[in-house]
């Protein structure tokens, strides 16, 4: 189907109309509709692996552990917990407010939203927001990457065979289509993708004061930090694991490594046996290496990676028929490089050497550019370690260890700053898809005048002394 401007804005109208008759309001009806995608993707996994491999050369175990296996996990926790969620609170209302004493907060759903997912994680990226704007009572439109095609066409014959159209529907197209959904008035978006990209959601957003969740993968990308007291062979393992996963096309994953120059040279050797015991010494050619996006991608990977040739000691090969470019370790870099500050995503790395004894310079200067989506430190100075964590503005990250945040229940997953606003997975998701309505009940009989004119006289002055003690 070919989409445009005028098809969009009957999408809308029509999701519109159905929020409107209160359906989406009844928590029962929420979880059924949970129980509806599970089972639909359950039905469909073998398609949506093999669109995996199609779009970005996955291996079977990488899309279900990376992809699959995620929606799964955020469904059913929501399933599980979503009456709790979505009962609503009721609150003593104070002194102040006698004798209207009790207030009640409804989390009520935004109404009609907008998702806009990425190529790089194109099933959980759009399964795991429409989980959250579903469990919050919301209609949806979402709009995925026209890069990972082949995703794209088994999600959307799956939510056609799952979901009304006036309810959930998915769209494809490129960022015409994009803009065409952005000229809509949504009640909420939810956008996953780049910094820039991010500015122009937020900016057509503003025409309707619309409110927006951003999740981007930061300006500068993000930091790894390994101190001379550091385990370097388990930090190697982590890391080289890392970066092979999905090429390097991850929002939250390592840009550069600031490692400590007494154990350096140590650390680019267990870096180098950890890629070749992982991936072999021929990546390209490895069926279970993850291939780049698109040509762009590998010839934007593959230009950088030259400008460094002279100090490539891993890698710095590549095909372009299959868009494959093998992990790729640049070493020494300065701090201060091109390459180390902007956000790669590709797999290259850069190893930025510094003296342990300042680290503390080391860590001014990553917190003076923009905050990353996520912060990795390796050490055995769980002090040093926790006051930077602490500290520094970031998204989420690890001590002495990669990524696995972005697993943990419970927990939100968000940036801050040029990585994003808004936080999703779990509760965070469904609070992010919904907003707090406070309601207070009011009494009848027993009012009292102080809120009331006249407030001065003799009889009045009480008033004031009243109010004085209710509004401590």
């Amino acid at each position: 189907m070919v989409y445009t401007e005028d098809t969009i804005r009957d999408i809308v109208e029509s999701q519109r109309k159905f929020f409107l008759k209160g359906e989406t309001l009844d928590v029962e009806w929420r979880i059924e509709q949970l129980k509806k995608l599970k089972y639909a993707i359950m039905l469909n996994e073998d398609k949506l692996v093999n669109a995996l491999v199609e779009d970005i050369a996955r291996s079977s175990e990488e899309a279900f552990f990376c992809d699959i296996g995620p929606v799964y996990m955020e469904i059913n926790e929501m399933i599980a917990k979503l009456r709790k969620w979505a009962k609503p609170e009721h609150h003593y209302s104070g002194m102040a407010c006698f004798p209207s004493i009790t207030t009640t907060v409804y989390k009520m759903p935004y109404g009609n939203t907008l998702i806009i997912s990425p190529f790089n994680f194109p099933i959980m990226l759009t399964f795991v927001p429409l989980a959250s704007a579903i469990a919050g009572g919301n209609t949806c439109v979402i709009k995925a990457s026209s890069k990972s095609s082949a995703c794209t066409k088994a999600m959307q014959e799956l939510i056609a065979k799952t979901f009304p159209p006036e309810y959930v529907t998915l769209i494809d197209g490129g960022h015409e289509v994009a803009d065409y959904c952005l000229a809509q008035r949504f009640d909420k978006i939810f956008y996953t993708g780049s910094p820039r990209i991010g500015k122009h959601v937020l900016k057509a957003a503003a025409d309707n004061l619309t409110p927006v969740a951003l999740e981007l993968g930061g300006e500068t990308g993000n930091w790894c930090v390994i101190r001379k007291d550091a385990n370097l062979k388990d930090a190697a393992r982590k890391i080289a694991f890392f970066k092979l996963c999905n090429a390097g096309q991850i929002c939250i994953n390592i840009n550069q490594v600031a490692v400590a120059e007494e154990v350096a040279d140590e650390f680019v050797e267990e870096l180098k046996k950890a890629y070749i015991k992982q991936i072999g010494s021929d990546p390209v050619n490895n069926a279970e290496y993850p291939r780049l996006i698109a040509k762009s991608a590998y010839d934007k990977c593959a230009n950088e990676a030259e400008e460094y040739r002279d100090r490539i000691v891993l890698g710095g090969n590549g095909n372009p028929e299959t868009l494959k470019y093998a992990p790729t370790v640049i070493y020494p870099v300065g701090i201060d490089e091109p390459i180390v500050n902007h956000e790669v995503f590709c797999p290259l790395l850069s190893i930025v050497p510094y003296k342990d004894a300042e680290i503390d310079s080391v860590m001014a200067t990553i917190a003076e550019r923009e905050h990353g989506l996520a912060l990795y430190v390796f050490t055995g100075d769980m002090k040093w370690a926790n006051k930077v964590m602490s500290s520094q503005q970031y998204g989420g990250g690890c001590i002495n260890e990669v990524c696995l945040h972005l697993m943990v229940k419970g927990v939100p997953f968000n940036g801050t700053g040029h990585s994003g606003m808004g936080a999703y997975h779990g509760e965070w998701g469904f609070k992010e898809f919904t907003h707090p309505s406070t309601v207070l009940k009011g009494c009848t009989r027993f009012n009292l005048p102080l809120r009331e004119h006249p407030y001065t006289g003799i009889a009045n002055k009480y008033k004031m002394i009243a109010l004085k003690l209710f509004e401590r």
